[in-house]
């Protein structure tokens, strides 16, 4: 009689096996029954054997107990942004700017390669020693969701890799919903008198984020890998992108066949028009196509901004258009007083979300259009994320309303409303009580880029507003003094109350960049946060910041500080930034130049560092007076290898630049700097 693990063990190499060639090859080579029979009997020896029962088994696929929480966890490399690209000439711009950061001749022809860029949630799937050991959202793109037990329940997932069995890869990919899957699944929640989904993306997202893995499983989701993240200990790496795919498919990774190797951006051009033109005829949703750069040499020479890489752009498709009735055209007062005009529209699917409100810009932008409600319209998702009126459908329409004008007074306050010279928008000068702005800079405040409040939601700020519980910023952290009137309210009671107070204090230590951020400056978004940061190191010197120096800041124009200063030099807000600080706010400041010990120098950090991440690595540099570079060139003064080091190493050799270990860069440093590293 076989030994029950040798027959496990057996049962389970066939089982992944068969699993592969149906799902990820399309090349089935048993039955159903005999699959079933062995995924039985597998089972049965489980249940018998409890020991048996391994975190990798292929009965694991169908999910397992619910968690409580997803846990976060921090990519060992980041999972950049793209730059977007919209139709031939920015495509043909993108070949030129490559072509520059080479120093190619202009009619050099790169290699790119093109493939489809899926409508999905990404996903990245760390694998240690060939078994999956995580997986992850991308989150913020430097940390996200831990979802490994629901990424097990996708059948495209390889639970082993086919080939390696060493060293730690992340696996970059996407998770979709098949529109067949999408249209049976909505069904069936019809049939149970459920809310059907809006569009395949929501649905495979929920179903990533489900804390019972068990409802993941049933939403029979797919896994396409489109490339790697941190690599570590891979020997014979590939020296192309187009190289990286095939090593995943030999990995048991289902990597979509509808990519295409260009010889230069002609090719690629053509590529997104065929893709455009069969987009319907998907099995799957796509918003564009991807273009890289396929030399990873190329690549890594090429280097990266804050933001992602140059060698690599999306080409995003032409906004979906619809048709639907303009019902009425309201207002809306954002944070810093600028009344828009807001179509209320009939809900209507486009661009793959139900849209009921869009944007009308401005009041110029109404009379331009000449839309009027009553009138049938044409709304898109301007770049597939913010819906926009195009303009009336005026043959269509029998009896027009009259042309709408623009309000006078504030809707919210009754303010007169006030026109900048030059501007095109109305303004409503009450910062100090218009309910409307002080909501909106609520809900920004809150925001997950900004201070992050988890449980303050827009519904929740609306809520404790009416009730007199919030009336400015500071008010958030003075809620604990209304802990049992939150308690009595409806849908919350002691543990959401402590958790939303828990969350306020824990936001008080927020890096500062969250913090400037936050406070709502106009033209200061996230990345001008984080240059501010880094510059004035601390709040107390921040709002003391004149427009010369402000200007002297890389990326901040003129106009962005002279808007800086002037809020800056406002009684109000001065007195605001007080008030926080009376009340705990201790926000973390990044530090200034500490030394020109770095000065004049551009270090590069490669590999896994054992001692101190990247980010703080480069921050060091930065403070210290020299630049950080994601690329090696001949302007490179020194390059710091850890373990799974690749091409930035081999271009380093290469070009004769001194390379050292993590040990040996802080070795070299004098003590007082290896100091503060410690601190």
């Amino acid at each position: 009689m076989k030994n029950p693990a040798d027959e496990a063990s057996e049962l389970r190499a066939f089982l992944e096996e068969h699993n592969r060639n149906y799902y990820v090859l399309d090349n089935p080579t048993i039955s159903d029954t005999e699959y079933d029979e062995k995924f039985l009997r597998l089972v049965e020896l489980e249940r018998e054997f409890p020991e048996l029962r391994t975190p990798l088994s292929p009965t694991q696929r169908v999910g397992a107990e619910p968690l409580k929480e997803f846990p976060s966890h921090q990519h060992l490399q980041p999972m950049l942004s793209l730059d977007n690209a919209f139709g031939a000439e920015e495509l043909i711009a993108f070949d030129e700017r490559v072509k520059r950061g080479l120093q190619l001749d202009p009619e050099a022809a790169i290699t790119y390669l093109a493939e489809v860029k899926f409508d999905g949630l990404s996903l990245s799937l760390t694998y240690e020693n060939g078994a999956l050991a995580l997986a992850t959202t991308r989150g913020d793109g430097t940390q996200g969701e831990v979802v490994t037990q629901n990424a097990k329940t996708v059948r495209t997932i390889p639970l082993r890799l086919a080939e390696t069995e060493t060293g730690v890869i992340e696996v970059r990919g996407e998770i979709v919903m098949q529109k067949e899957v999408f249209e049976q699944l909505n069904q069936t929640r019809l049939a149970r008198g459920e809310q059907v989904f809006a569009n395949p993306r929501n649905a495979a997202a929920g179903g990533m984020r489900q804390l019972d893995s068990r409802l993941t499983a049933e939403r029979k989701l797919t896994f396409f890998a489109y490339g790697v993240g941190f690599v570590e200990g891979f020997s014979g790496w590939p020296n192309t992108h187009s190289e990286i795919l095939s090593l995943l498919k030999r990995n048991g990774f289902l990597v979509y066949d509808r990519l295409r190797r260009c010889h230069g951006i002609q090719e690629v051009i053509a590529f997104t028009e065929e893709i455009l033109a069969a987009r319907s005829s998907l099995p799957f949703g796509i918003d564009g196509v991807v273009v890289k750069v396929d030399s990873l040499a190329q690549q890594d020479e090429l280097g990266l901004t804050s933001r992602g890489p140059r060698w690599a752009v999306a080409n995003k498709f032409p906004a979906e258009q619809a048709f639907t009735t303009l019902v009425s055209i309201g207002t809306q007062v954002g944070r810093t007083g600028v009344v828009t005009p807001v179509a209320e529209l009939e809900p209507v699917f486009v661009g793959g979300v139900t849209v009921s409100r869009a944007t009308l810009h401005n009041w110029e932008e109404v009379a331009r259009k000449d839309v009027r409600p009553g009138d049938r319209v044409i709304v898109q998702r301007a770049g597939d994320v913010i819906p926009e009126v195009v303009g009336p459908v005026i043959e269509e329409t029998k009896v027009r309303a009259a042309k709408p004008q623009a309000p006078t007074h504030c809707p919210a306050c009754n303010t007169p409303l006030i026109q900048q010279l030059g501007m095109v928008a109305w303004r409503c000068p009450n910062r100090r009580t218009c309910p409307a702005q002080i909501e909106s800079r609520l809900i920004h405040f809150a925001s997950r880029l900004a201070m992050d409040i988890e449980g303050l939601g827009e519904k929740q700020i609306a809520r404790y507003l009416e009730l007199g519980y919030l009336t400015d910023l500071p008010s958030i952290y003075r809620l604990a003094d209304f802990r049992s009137e939150l308690e009595n309210l409806d849908r919350m009671g002691e543990r959401s109350t402590e958790n939303l107070l828990t969350a306020i204090e824990a936001s008080k230590t927020r890096p500062l960049e969250r913090m400037i951020f936050a406070l709502g400056i106009p033209l200061v978004g996230s990345r001008t946060a984080k240059d501010l940061a880094r510059t004035y190191g601390t709040l107390q010197k921040f709002r003391q910041a004149h427009a010369n120096e402000l200007s002297a800041i890389p990326d901040i124009g003129e106009t962005t500080a002279l808007g800086i200063e002037s809020w800056l030099a406002d009684e109000e807000n001065q007195e605001m930034i007080s008030c926080l600080l009376t009340l705990g706010l201790a926000p973390q400041g990044t530090q200034g130049r500490t030394s020109d010990y770095f000065a004049g120098q551009t270090l590069v950090f490669t590999g896994k560092l054992e001692q101190l991440s990247r980010e703080q690595a480069e921050e060091f540099v930065i403070q210290n007076g020299g630049k950080a570079a994601g690329s090696v060139s001949k302007n490179t003064t020194l390059v710091v290898a850890g373990p799974g080091a690749g091409s930035k190493l081999a271009k380093a050799e290469q070009l004769g630049v001194p390379v050292t270990t993590e040990e040996g860069f802080l070795a070299s440093l004098p003590d007082e700097l290896r100091a503060s590293l410690e601190e």
